[in-house]
């Protein structure tokens, strides 16, 4: 039944498609992170190519995007963790991207010369990201390989909301470079952290066997230039391929 409606649904995608490329609806869910900071100029620019097309931004963990492609009310999907865990979605790769740690001016951490080290760290409480957000896998894979066991005191989905607690002097941050902004975050200090933890893969998802619209593909590429038409059908199918075999 669940392939009938898909098919019945693709059928009516493709009909719109055929009849009118320039207008219609386009659902885009995202984790906070990426639709504040990756998507912005993404969406701006995509508005200015289809003004007629209505464009829906849901945001969510990463468990929750992977279920609004399932469901059918995303179209597309954006996240670092948990798309590549459905099998009943298309997944790739849209760029790599690194952590930062963040502190007050004058913290003790920005006295040292050489890179800091997770030990040193480790003894400051540590304000990040919920499980299963933005990364936070690696950052909890690499004090584990040491042996350590960093006092977590806040975690929040949000960049915005754990560099505010950092500014108040509650704990050391560590969150995505990209949620860094020199000109917002003028109260304070970034150091890079890319030697510490893993780097992350944010992920483009679809699901498998759904028709894209036309601009949908437009949306894809404006994001990720590598991303064409062509590149993506052919993983499409390529998918479509192996499960025949």
């Amino acid at each position: 039944m669940e392939r009938l409606l898909l098919d019945a649904d693709n059928l009516k995608r493709a009909g719109q498609d055929f009849t009118s490329r320039l207008d219609g609806r386009l659902s885009v869910a995202a984790t906070h992170s990426q639709a504040r900071y990756a998507l912005p100029h993404v969406v701006r620019d995509f508005r200015i190519m289809f003004p007629h097309v209505t464009l829906h931004l849901h945001q969510g963990s990463p468990k929750q995007v992977a279920e609004m492609l399932l469901s059918g009310e995303a179209d597309i999907g954006v996240a670092t963790e948990a798309l590549a865990h459905y099998p009943q979605l298309v997944t790739l790769p849209c760029y790599r991207w690194t952590h930062s740690i963040i502190v007050p001016p004058g913290h003790p951490l920005l006295a040292h010369t050489e890179p800091v080290t997770l030990q040193q760290l480790a003894e400051f409480p540590i304000i990040t990201y919920n499980q299963g957000y933005t990364g936070r896998s690696h950052i909890d894979e690499a004090f584990a390989l040491e042996g350590l066991h960093p006092e977590v005191v806040l975690t929040a989905m949000d960049a915005d909301v754990i560099k505010t607690y950092v500014e108040l002097g509650m704990g050391v941050g560590i969150v995505a470079s990209v949620a860094l902004d020199p000109e917002r975050d003028h109260q304070l200090r970034m150091l890079d952290a890319r030697h510490l933890f893993a780097i992350n893969l944010t992920r483009l998802a679809i699901r498998r066997g759904a028709w894209l619209r036309g601009y949908s593909y437009s949306f894809i590429e404006t994001f990720v230039p590598t991303l064409s038409r062509e590149v993506v059908d052919a993983a499409l199918a390529e998918l479509h391929l192996n499960q025949m075999t």
